[in-house]
């Protein structure tokens, strides 16, 4: 994985995202092209490319491509090309014209020194992260996301008083439906956990139509598996699948099946013909929101969570899984025993 899971959000605020556009495009002609090149780069998911051209771009903008530099601390953070990065969003700090734009390029710096703290245990970068997030959510304080990672700063600084006070005010921001609230909501209870490679948090309604978050899984090993209709070695999978869900029925597991397919009803069709009675969810493609949170690029590709949410396993191809399985689930359960008592 080229990012830290935890760390991945969307901007919340509509008076933010809006701020997004206000320095782009270029206003240089030949930074103008670049950056369409670029755009289109992005389009084509060759972001290496998307990368490099929004620095070009910057560049021949004379350092002012307030949007150039917004993308190239977003593709630094995933490549981690932290040096890009940080030059880029401290450029976006300088280049900021109201309050709504200083709150952003505070928080994409704030983020570059949180993901290069986690991804590297650098825990110098902790303390930076913190201060310039708390600039993000001075500038505007209407920004959950801002407060969020300002939760996770002080977390892996282990000052968890100030980590519970951060996600509580992120709950109080946000929807009850929002999946990141449910697991705001966990952390002020167990910080600690933010310290931890917690899996994404996400929100789906299942086939037979159970809304189901992650974060309500809670207690239970969760076992996400990628496949598709299309995709042979995930059919040859299948009959492995199947044998764990029954395996473990009626035991702390859930596994999950995660559709890549985009046509809806060959993906039913499937799953009635080959009785997969399990939970199922349809997800569009390896672009749909669930795929894009776990960085999934090729399948079958499965992720094994613990009862507390935290990732432990990944492997792509269907392989040997029971074992691991085994032991988390009597975790599980040694787990749930003690608190029922």
């Amino acid at each position: 994985m080229k990012h830290a899971w935890g760390v991945v959000f969307l901007l919340t605020a509509v008076s933010i995202a809006a701020a997004q556009q206000k320095g782009a495009p270029p206003t240089n002609e030949k930074a103008q092209k670049t950056f369409k090149e670029a755009l289109e780069s992005e389009g084509k998911h060759d972001f290496r490319g998307a990368f490099e051209s929004f620095k070009k771009a910057d560049k021949q903008d004379g350092g002012n491509c307030f949007e150039c530099e917004r993308k190239v601390a977003k593709y630094g953070i995933q490549f981690q090309d932290w040096k890009a990065a940080e030059n880029a969003a401290t450029a976006m700090v300088a280049n900021a014209r109201d309050r709504q734009m200083t709150a952003l390029s505070h928080y994409e710096l704030g983020m570059v020194f949180l993901d290069k703290g986690i991804v590297k245990n650098d825990q110098a970068s902790f303390p930076k992260a913190h201060e310039e997030l708390a600039k993000a959510v001075e500038a505007y304080s209407n920004f959950p996301d801002a407060i969020y990672a300002d939760g996770q700063a002080p977390a892996y600084m282990k000052q968890d008083d100030a980590a519970k006070a951060q996600f509580a005010r992120f709950v109080e921001l946000t929807k009850a439906d929002d999946p990141m609230r449910q697991r705001a909501q966990r952390l002020v209870q167990q910080p600690e956990l933010a310290r931890a490679r917690m899996a994404p948090a996400f929100a789906i309604e299942t086939l037979d139509g159970r809304h189901l978050s992650l974060d309500d899984l809670k207690g239970k090993v969760v076992l996400l598996d990628f496949w598709a209709t299309w995709c042979q070695p995930c059919r040859e999978a299948l009959p492995h699948m199947r044998k764990i869900a029954q395996k473990f029925q009626g035991q702390p597991l859930v596994v999950l099946s995660i559709s890549l397919d985009e046509d809806d009803g060959k993906w039913k069709q499937f799953i009635t013909q080959n009785e997969m009675t399990w939970l199922q969810y349809r997800d569009g493609g390896f672009t749909g929101p669930v795929a894009r949170l776990f960085d999934v690029r090729a399948i079958p590709q499965t992720f094994t969570i613990d009862a507390d949410g935290v990732l432990q396993d990944q492997h792509i191809g269907d392989e040997a899984i029971e074992g691991k399985l085994k032991k988390l689930v009597a975790r599980a359960q040694e787990s749930g025993v003690k608190q029922g008592q």
